[in-house]
């Protein structure tokens, strides 16, 4: 076993294979990647697109829950993550949806001058290959706002639209949010676009398969002889060098199968172990708050309070609507039934056709909140944020949200739809998202996922055993203003059902999801949200992109403060979240990652 590399790579997930498959084009550099996780490329649980769900809880799933959430009736919350080579990449839903040109351009305004949305733009397409259908499905999902000259071409990452035409309901929303106004403006991944879209997947079209780290950027890095990646490897800790004017991480300690061993980094450790894991190590490796780490009996090497601090996520909820007879969903899938599983499974067998062929979301659509459009709409909604938000009394992150907010054409949520029930409920042993306990009959579902919330949480470790699961409280609404932008948002999603001709499909005085699933007013939508809304699994910022003496972890080279060769490739370094699901962000700044470690190895 080699034990030895040039880069010495702390989790093969979404980031690390990127960074991985990056470095090692050069043959005479030489890269090792230490997994927790197993290689499940082979798994069709992994491979099969509408198999996604069945992972969560599974050993491919780390399994985190956050504290009691005292603003959620103290439910603890599951935050499922990725354990696999591909990590994250490999269990979620495979929706393709970019960020908003503000929200990364928010990270500049930071302190992080060269992190803009312009700069990050060739990163994202360098990532992926658009692959768009026959013109009949392109004229059928209403494709007409592509723009291939901000669309990639040639990346590693195979993504699509779905296949399935027999569903009128694709077409259906985006004629529904056209009729108020509000189709695309432009391809959402000009970062720029507002209103309703049938967005990519990170689907294989030509096999129908799921297209995400470990397939696209793990499989080619494996070929080479330059690549080490090790699964069933439990990093607990990185080895620290203190002794001269800055900190060298020097190498990591892990567990292989149970077998101790240290992997020495000539050049660089580089972690990408997620939003969770990341600050955990950092932590366990003896930077971070000195209190937490001394409490723990861990020697504090870099005094960094930081670390572990700005965890923010995305909370998302919905509406199930029951459907008129004849409309095809995927519940019977979601209940299991044998004779829907067995049908869908030939179908795919057969001609890689059917259900099993899409993941989760398939339409979305980037939306305000409604009640303040009109001709007055900005002076009202100056007025709605004033008061949650005094100027005497507002840190300079809620300011930077604001402002996101404040800008023309922003949007405050991500609504979505799907085809199938979501069951959500307060009751602890039902959990809150689809597979449990679901009704009979067939349901489309619309919901809404937040862009950008004010609140911030933490993530820290329980001890100082590598094993042990950390304590995550991400402070759910914790702001005042969170509930009050989302249940607006919801109440735009429960005014949507009945907009033409996304009603024809529903049925008048149908079943809904749960007893409170019949919104009337603010208050009801707050009530309903506090007892259903969960995490939409983007947990990020735990190690940020900021200066030092502004929150910061590492800085715009993504370098660790105080160390000399210990950087952060993932979603922990993001600053802001991004207004949208993370995957793209999370590629894009892995790609971006890797040049910055070329350009200073030269």
């Amino acid at each position: 076993m080699a034990q030895e590399a040039d880069y010495v790579i702390v989790g093969g997930g979404t980031s690390g294979l990127v960074v991985a498959h990056r470095l090692s084009e050069d043959p005479n550099v030489s890269v090792i990647v230490l997994e927790a996780g197993e290689d499940l490329r082979a798994d069709p649980q992994v491979t099969i697109p509408g198999l996604w769900t069945v992972l969560f809880g599974s050993d491919a799933d780390w399994k985190f829950q956050t504290t009691p959430q005292p603003n959620l009736h103290g439910r603890a919350i599951k935050e499922p993550q990725g354990k696999m080579l591909g990590g994250s990449s490999g269990i979620n839903g495979q929706t393709f949806v970019p960020p908003s040109v503000s929200t990364i351009d928010s990270w500049s305004k930071l302190g992080n001058s060269t992190w803009t949305h312009d700069a990050l733009l060739p990163y994202f397409m360098k990532s992926y290959t658009l692959n768009l259908p026959d013109g009949k499905t392109q004229t059928h999902l209403r494709l007409d706002w592509v723009d291939h000259s901000i669309q990639g071409e040639s990346g590693p990452l195979q993504v699509s639209f779905p296949a399935d035409l027999q569903s009128p309901l694709a077409k259906a929303w985006i004629d529904a949010f056209n009729s108020i106004g509000y189709n695309a403006t432009a391809d959402p991944h000009s970062g720029k676009a507002i209103g309703a879209f049938n967005n990519l997947a990170t689907v294989d079209p030509r096999t129908r398969t799921r297209s995400y780290a470990a397939s696209a950027y793990g499989t080619p890095a494996l070929q080479r002889p330059n690549v080490r990646i090790l699964t069933g490897t439990v990093v607990e800790r990185v080895v620290l060098d203190s002794s001269g004017p800055s900190v060298k991480a020097i190498g990591a300690k892990a567990f292989v199968r149970g077998q101790e061993h240290t992997f020495t980094a000539l050049k660089e450790v580089i972690l990408a172990a997620g939003a969770i894991n990341t600050p955990k190590l950092l932590e366990l490796s003896g930077i971070g708050n000195s209190k937490i780490l001394n409490e723990h009996g861990i020697t504090p090497v870099i005094e960094n309070p930081n670390v572990g601090e700005n965890l923010q996520d995305h909370l998302m909820s919905g509406l199930s609507f029951e459907v008129v007879d004849g409309v095809v969903t995927g519940d019977a899938l979601l209940r299991q039934e044998p004779e829907a599983l067995s049908a869908a499974m030939k179908m795919y067998a057969d001609d890689l056709a059917g259900p099993l062929t899409i993941g989760g979301v398939q339409s979305s659509a980037f939306m305000p909140m409604l009640e303040f459009d009109g001709p007055d709409g900005e002076k009202r909604q100056k007025e709605f944020f004033d008061r949650f938000l005094p100027a005497d009394k507002t840190s300079s992150y809620h300011n930077i949200v604001r402002s996101i907010m404040d800008q023309p054409k922003e949007t405050s949520c991500q609504m979505f739809m799907f085809l199938a029930q979501a069951n959500l409920h307060s009751n602890p042993k039902i959990g809150s998202f689809i597979g449990n306990e679901l009704q009979s009959g067939s349901f489309l579902s619309m919901g809404v996922i937040q862009c950008v919330p004010f609140s911030r949480g933490y993530t820290h470790i329980s001890s100082s055993d590598a094993k042990d699961e950390p304590i995550i409280d991400p402070k759910f609404f914790s702001h005042p203003l969170d509930i009050e932008i989302m249940a607006r948002n919801l109440l735009d999603v429960e005014r949507m059902h009945s907009v033409k001709p996304l009603d024809e499909y529903i049925k008048p005085q149908g079943r809904r999801n749960h007893p409170d699933a019949f919104l009337t007013d603010i208050e009801s939508a707050k009530k309903y949200l506090r007892d259903t809304a969960s995490t939409a699994f983007h947990s990020c910022g735990t190690a940020a992109m900021l200066p030092r003496d502004e929150g910061g972890v590492v800085d715009e080279k993504l370098r660790v403060y105080g160390t000399s060769n210990l950087r952060i490739v993932d979603a922990s370094i993001f600053p802001v979240i991004p207004g949208s699901n993370l995957m793209t962000t999370t590629y894009a700044v892995a790609e971006r990652a890797a040049d910055i470690i070329k350009s200073e190895a030269s």
